[in-house]
């Protein structure tokens, strides 16, 4: 994987408009296919954002005025807009099963930052965990709580539940693990 001072050094100077992705990224543009606050199809292929886990669809939190919402949309209407906003570039990072997980630069003004960074530190991501129950990527894990603690985003609201939490419930009740 590229660091992110790399990838900010291959770019340095160049404008959006004008800069190609490096060698090994591709344009994560709009009008790809959200599955979730996290994933994607396009042109075939299932990718994922590595070390991200977004709330899941049909899962609620109760906003300011009371009423339900669902969770996994607040997340996936966060990620299309970060995506349509930034304009991010991805690289294959690891390949499990049909899912291609990449890791994500976002252009902000002249800055390249970790789109999956910006997710958590938002509050509408979390860092995802592995079956020990550690984070796959452990910055992730002190942005998320960070987020938690200023109850940025998702956090605001009281019932709102760390995704891991429900699949570990999800894969008790039936027999499996996360």
């Amino acid at each position: 994987m590229k660091s992110p001072a790399l990838f900010l050094s291959l770019t340095a100077g160049l404008t959006p408009a004008t800069a190609a992705p490096p060698e090994g990224y591709f344009e994560l543009k709009p009008g790809v296919t959200l599955e979730s606050g996290d994933s994607w199809h396009d042109s075939g292929r299932h990718f994922r954002l590595f070390g991200v886990q977004a709330c899941l669809r049909g899962t609620a939190y109760t906003d300011k005025s009371g009423a339900r919402r669902d969770c996994g949309e607040a997340s996936m209407a966060v990620f299309a807009a970060y995506i349509a906003d930034t304009h991010p570039v991805c690289a294959q990072v690891a390949q499990s099963g049909g899912t291609v997980f990449v890791s994500c630069y976002a252009t902000i003004g002249s800055d390249r930052l970790d789109l999956a960074n910006l997710m958590i530190s938002s509050g509408f991501a979390f860092a995802s965990l592995d079956g020990r129950s550690l984070p796959h990527h452990t910055p992730y894990a002190v942005v998320e709580q960070a987020a938690r603690e200023k109850k940025i985003g998702l956090w605001q609201f009281d019932d709102v539940q760390h995704p891991a939490i429900l699949l570990g419930q999800r894969a008790a009740s039936e027999g499996t693990s996360p």
